[in-house]
């Protein structure tokens, strides 16, 4: 992994779920690599119930191996 995606996975471990927004712009270019290698997942959500507008979030795959 490049130095950008070690960082923005690191950002993403931290900060939960977040805003594409949010994410800084010089991780940006990190995003769709991540998302293709299969460390992040990118999905839309309502951030008002009553709003029909969604917004996009990304947060980091959780892996369901135990390490023993």
């Amino acid at each position: 992994m490049s130095p950008t995606e070690i960082q923005l996975y690191e950002f993403l471990k931290k900060a939960g779920e977040v805003p594409t927004s949010s994410i800084p712009r010089r991780l940006m270019g990190a995003l769709p690599r991540l998302t293709r290698k299969g460390f992040i997942e990118v999905y839309k959500r309502r951030t008002v119930l009553w709003s029909a507008k969604k917004t996009k979030f990304v947060r980091v795959k959780m892996l369901n191996k135990t390490i023993k």
